[in-house]
């Protein structure tokens, strides 16, 4: 096993891209506090109150004696979950979307501070499983992007952001849980290679983001209960990645007392199950401790694991009180801030333009302009009117589940246009219905007809519209493609926007000539209309490039939601993988957006003599410490071509050679956001780690630099690759 570096060995590793900490420094206060600590105050710190029985989510002892306070922790990734003035942020498949580390780090701060702000100790969030193994996955748009490279970016910047906002962040859901369907029986199989290049790789950038916490899912792994697990909490997290932190269940993901403390468990919650029984720690974990089933020294190591990530993030000192209790329903004072600025900006740079025919966008002072469908209002029945966002009436912002939180106002599609509107004098019709007779009718005479069409999803306990969490399908709901048929059948000039948790099959309306624009606007949170008017008005170009693939056809994705056993028989071949290895054609490809100007691709160049071989070094938290080095740096000239000012996403992807068994015809290894005027240009710079060039060796258990020729593609999507080099490994 490799041994474990000084904290400050990797400090400069990881302070760009996740939290700079120093975990030596949160070790040596956290064994200080633990000597002072009696027996039953450590059972206290590791065990839950149990469901209903403190003013958070999840809520543990304390210890006066250290001035620990009951720690709080809360949902959820997008907003402060039973809070009442917070802010309700785009989901992170938008975040995602744009594909901007210093929009996501952004995001994440505020985050932050809204937790701190309340008297929250942990968030529960960001999302780095699912991963998107199924087009239908109800929890797909808690997390990023169906890419491990973008979400593993996105997480240790959100990451990053959540804590240097002051609230510890806690990744889920660690490992495999990638459906609703009967999520907590679910046996996940999966080969060690497709765990490590897919799966793990996301949690593997949070530990080395030097997250606080990381929650095990609900789903078994081999058989073994992922809360049970020695090779995924212990093997893999701990000794492997060199996380630090500690594992909490998800909420009543625990079955046992002394199984789960001995295979790497250090935190249960919510403490019993949701009807106050299956209390597994607390009197159990005492005497099992005291019977010698679990010895002194694992409940100690998992006191210094929970005390020392409260000392990392510093809360230790002048945290503020716990300001919401869910009991009385006592929301909280207003946390918001300036917040909405930093919503506003993610949910307008994560809009991706799918079509433009014409340049019919941005708009161009129209006459009139027909609304229409029921998204394009707030629900009629009141913004925050249906248990955890269960339903799907009026603009959809996000998902439903744990994941949502509260809105505090919604800024609706029709309303910002027709604010917008008033400026140039445009009449605007707003028909909020789905039923297309009547759509039709009112767009007949616009000039411009503006259709919206959603599809929605989330967590299994809510079933809404016949979808118990995961999707039934990939259509879009209340007949979404019959009314954007009926309004184009009227109307030549019509615009459809999708607010949709995932992808939708666009076969019968994509390609229809009076479909002049198509705009992909995600889950954009409270600002959803004042984002979208944003890009429609051309006041920004769009800069927004799709976190996954649109198919013509939902067998095209290759897999389906599973009922007991997921076997991951596609290996490493999901979303674009799949897609390029069966030369499948796309409706929109993943990576893929348009502009309201254009860009040129010039100037690859290509630095660096990567060292074959496998990976050495003692463990940091990520992982091996050779896999963070430099390998290779790739350079381009991407200029403004256009007369806009606009941000384009190059990306970088890597083809392995042939030395590395059976790989994907091209991985993403590298993107960057830029600004740029019309007629500039920008140099772009890569810098790709040893890891990013390995593959992982099953057999030695390790990841390997492979010897050959490296395919090194730059360009604006996965498949519109402008410039191609080489990186020669020998």
């Amino acid at each position: 096993m490799r041994g474990l570096l000084p904290c400050w060995a990797f400090i400069a590793l990881v302070a760009a891209q996740g939290f700079e900490a120093d975990w030596d420094a949160a070790y040596t206060k956290a064994t200080a506090a633990l000597a002072k600590l009696s027996q039953s105050e450590k059972v206290g710190l590791v065990s839950g109150v149990g469901w209903g029985k403190g003013p958070c989510s999840g809520n543990t002892g304390s210890a006066r004696s250290i001035n620990y306070p009951a720690l709080c922790l809360q949902d959820g990734p997008l907003g402060v979950r039973s809070a009442a003035s917070i802010t309700a942020f785009p989901a992170g498949i938008q975040a995602g979307a744009t594909w901007d580390r210093a929009l996501m780090r952004e995001r994440g701060r505020a985050l932050g501070e809204e937790t701190k702000a309340l008297g929250i100790h942990v968030i529960l969030g960001p999302v780095a499983g699912p991963l998107g193994q199924f087009a239908q996955g109800g929890r797909n748009w808690e997390g990023f992007a169906n890419d491990p490279y973008l979400s593993g970016e996105a997480t240790a910047q959100t990451i990053g952001g959540i804590q240097e906002g002051g609230a510890q962040a806690c990744v889920k859901h660690y490992i495999l849980n990638e459906q609703e369907k009967n999520r907590e029986t679910m046996n996940s199989v999966v080969d060690d290679r497709t765990l490590h290049e897919l799966y793990l790789w996301p949690f593997a950038e949070a530990v080395r983001a030097n997250v606080a916490s990381v929650m095990c899912s609900y789903n078994k792994i081999d058989g073994k209960w992922a809360c049970e697990n020695k090779r995924v909490m212990d093997d893999l997290l701990k000794k492997e990645l060199g996380f630090r932190g500690y594992v909490l269940t998800d909420w009543n993901a625990q079955h046992s007392t002394t199984d789960s403390a001995n295979t790497g468990l250090d935190m249960t919650m919510p403490g019993s199950d949701y009807n106050g029984g299956n209390v597994y720690w607390g009197s159990k974990l005492q005497s099992a401790v005291s019977s010698g089933q679990v010895s002194t020294s694992r409940l100690d190591d998992m006191v210094k694991r929970i005390l020392a990530s409260w000392y990392l993030v510093k809360q230790d000192s002048g945290y503020p009180a716990t300001a919401i209790d869910r009991r009385s329903k006592n929301g909280g004072p207003n946390v918001q801030g300036n917040h909405k600025d930093v919503a506003r900006k993610v949910a307008r740079d994560g809009i991706v333009l799918l079509k433009n025919t014409d340049g019919i966008l941005p708009l161009k002072k129209p006459k009139s302009i027909a609304v229409l469908g029921t998204d394009a209002v707030p629900n009629p029945k009141g913004i925050n009117s249906c248990q955890d966002m269960g339903c799907n009436q009026g603009t959809l912002t996000m998902g439903w589940g744990s994941g949502s939180c509260t809105l505090p106002y919604v800024s609706s599609p029709a309303e910002a246009i027709t604010t917008r509107a008033k400026q140039d004098s445009t009449t605007v019709t707003i028909s909020a219905t789905d039923t297309s007779t009547q759509a039709a009718s009112a767009a007949q005479n616009a000039d411009v007809a503006i259709v919206f069409i959603t599809a929605d999803s989330g967590e299994e306990y809510v079933t809404v519209e016949g979808h118990k969490g995961d999707r039934n399908n990939l259509d879009a709901w209340h007949n979404g493609e019959a009314l954007v048929k009926a309004v184009a059948n009227v109307n030549k000039n019509t615009i459809v926007v999708v607010h949709s948790t995932g992808p939708i099959l666009m076969e019968g309306f994509a390609d229809l000539a009076n479909v002049k624009a198509i705009v992909w606007a995600g889950l954009p949170g409270q600002e959803a209309g004042s984002a979208l008017a944003d890009v429609l008005y051309g006041d920004v170009s769009p800069s927004g490039k799709m976190p996954y693939s649109i198919a013509k056809k939902a067998s095209d994705y290759g897999t389906t939601i599973q009922s007991n056993t997921d076997n991951f028989g596609e290996g490493l071949y999901i979303d674009y993988r799949a897609f390029d290895k069966k030369s499948i054609v796309l409706r929109y490809e993943f990576g893929f957006g348009l502009s309201y100007t254009t860009f040129n691709y010039s100037n690859l160049a290509i630095a660096g003599s990567p060292t074959p071989g496998p990976e050495t070094g003692d463990t940091i938290p990520g992982g091996a410490s050779s896999l963070f080095k430099t390998a290779a740096t790739v350079t381009a000239t991407i200029t403004n071509s256009g007369s806009v000012v606009a941000a384009e996403v190059a990306q970088l992807y890597l083809g392995f050679p042939d030395s590395a068994p059976d790989t994907p015809v091209r991985q993403l290894r590298g993107f960057e956001k830029l600004n740029i005027n019309p007629g500039e240009s920008k140099s772009v710079k890569f810098v790709l780690r040893n890891k990013d060039l390995s593959y992982w060796d099953a057999t030695a258990k390790k990841w390997v630099v492979p010897k050959g020729a490296f395919a090194v593609d730059v360009g604006a999507s996965s498949r519109d690759l402008r410039l191609n080099g080489k990186i020669s490994v020998s």
